[in-house]
């Protein structure tokens, strides 16, 4: 059984992106996307103007939170082997209501990847008053190039 992390949120956050499930690398460092090849940090720079990448995990966080937009993920809990979200067994969703219900100012959800999209559907459906937004995976395992991925996530962001 392998767990998620807890959500990066505060009382500013207007943008939520989840994730499916921490993948490997990220839970051996214990930080989201810490896999080198996932472009998620690298797109997150990019698009608010802030290069090089730092390596300081609270530093990217702090870049998030200074854009009001926090991370976690859509499943609490779940048996999975590797990294890819197809191999996921048993899972048990983090708890949105509550989240919801102390983070109200929350309006956009922004989905990394469509299975994140597909397991928050199933468990929550729409939730009025919320945004989706599903953009590509930052995954190493979504083969589209970095510059397609930028380009999909900076059109999110530019409606926003």
């Amino acid at each position: 059984m392998i767990r998620s992390f807890p959500p990066f949120i505060n009382y500013e956050t207007e943008i939520l992106i989840l994730g499916t499930m921490p993948g490997i690398a990220s839970l051996e460092k214990q930080e989201y996307y810490a896999h080198p090849r996932n472009h998620f940090w690298k797109i997150i720079y990019t698009l608010f103007d802030q290069l090089p990448v730092s390596s300081i995990f609270e530093e990217k966080i702090k870049l998030l939170r200074n854009n009001k937009i926090g991370i976690w993920d859509v499943l609490e809990n779940c048996e999975r082997k590797g990294s890819l979200d197809i191999h996921i067994k048993n899972h048990q969703p983090n708890d949105f209501e509550s989240l919801f219900k102390e983070y109200p100012q929350i309006r956009t959800i922004i989905f990394n990847g469509k299975e994140s999209h597909k397991y928050f559907l199933k468990s929550f459906g729409q939730i009025k008053g919320i945004t989706y937004r599903v953009m590509p995976s930052t995954s190493p395992a979504n083969t589209m190039s970095f510059e397609n991925k930028l380009i999909t996530w900076s059109s999110c962001f530019k409606d926003l």
